[in-house]
């Protein structure tokens, strides 16, 4: 045994602590019995454990009842100061209360998902937790290591490589869109494989759903006729509206950058995997009640409904097959 631990198998209990605080009260081993619900024997047992322990008598027995000693007497400030200790410890509740509440909360997202996800989450916020501060960051390399260690309080997005220890919740399906110019001179209301093959195309080029969309092309041998190529969604609607390229992108960008800039979306002639949205956290933070409403607010806005009948998951760093 370690002289840690020799030194912990002495400290004293809760029970203890509770017998010495009801004895300098009442100055009466009875009373003292008849509030901790115990036989008067029993907390004379007590009584006997403690004074060896303390080393001290601590009470003694008057024609005016149990008296404390002068060791009693310095004793009993710090005794109730470890009591009260106690008993926060004991009813304890991490709480988050939004409407008060002054904090950053990081979220590791695409961006993407900066035009259909951020807008929601920052009018939502800004209703209900006005001094919450939200910070958008990148998901990359980094961002399993930042969600583990606090730096990023979230990751919002489709990805696949996060190994062991991070619970997942899904959000919504994508599936994959063609984005137009609405004054396209060749394409209408349908676009074709052909014409697919046939036309221009911006090509975005970071992030896994980009990788599906590669991987697709390629297994179909389907060839592209890249004209520009865009890390991001950034310029994007812009590029798409004064020009007769045509971007390949899931569909719920798709679909808000078609509503806001005027745009059209039409059907994917080209078969490419779907993929989930998840909202992505660390074991270490599951429990944390301001983790927990910055999930709640996140599923609330974007969970579709068949999704809230899906159990949460933890990632076992196993790959299937």
């Amino acid at each position: 045994m370690t002289d840690l631990d020799t030194s912990d198998a002495s400290l004293l209990d809760a029970k203890q602590l509770r017998l010495f605080d009801l004895l300098y009260s009442t100055g009466s081993v009875t009373r003292t019995a008849e509030q901790l619900g115990q036989s008067q024997p029993t907390v004379s047992i007590w009584l006997a454990r403690l004074r060896r322990d303390l080393r001290d008598p601590l009470f003694i027995r008057t024609a005016s009842g149990m008296q404390p000693t002068p060791r009693a007497d310095a004793m009993i400030g710090m005794a109730r100061q470890a009591l009260e200790a106690l008993r926060c410890l004991a009813r304890w509740e991490d709480m988050f209360t939004p409407a008060t509440a002054q904090r950053r909360f990081r979220i590791c997202m695409t961006d993407g998902s900066h035009v259909t996800l951020l807008p929601q989450i920052l009018r939502h916020v800004r209703a209900c937790a006005p001094q919450v501060q939200i910070e958008a960051a990148q998901i990359n390399a980094n961002t399993a290591q930042a969600l583990q260690s606090g730096d990023a309080d979230l990751a919002v997005g489709f990805i696949p490589d996060l190994e062991a220890g991070f619970f997942q919740q899904t959000l919504y399906p994508q599936d994959w869109v063609c984005l137009v110019n609405t004054t396209h001179p060749r394409i209408s209301d349908a676009l074709s494989l052909e014409n697919y093959q046939a036309e221009e195309h911006i090509g975005i080029v970071s992030g896994t759903g980009a990788q599906l969309l590669a991987a697709a092309l390629e297994r179909q041998k389907v060839v592209r006729r890249l004209a520009l190529e865009l890390p991001g969604f950034l310029g994007l609607p812009a590029i798409i509206g004064t020009t007769d390229l045509i971007a390949t992108l899931p569909r719920h960008i798709g679909e808000t950058l078609a509503q806001v800039y005027r745009l059209r979306v039409l059907p994917c002639p080209l078969e490419i995997p779907g993929f989930t949205v998840k909202q992505h956290w660390h074991t270490r933070f599951h429990h944390d009640s301001a983790n927990r409403w910055l999930r709640e607010v996140c599923a609330e806005l974007f969970q579709q409904r068949d999704a809230r009948r899906m159990p949460l998951s933890l990632t076992t760093g196993v790959r299937p097959d």
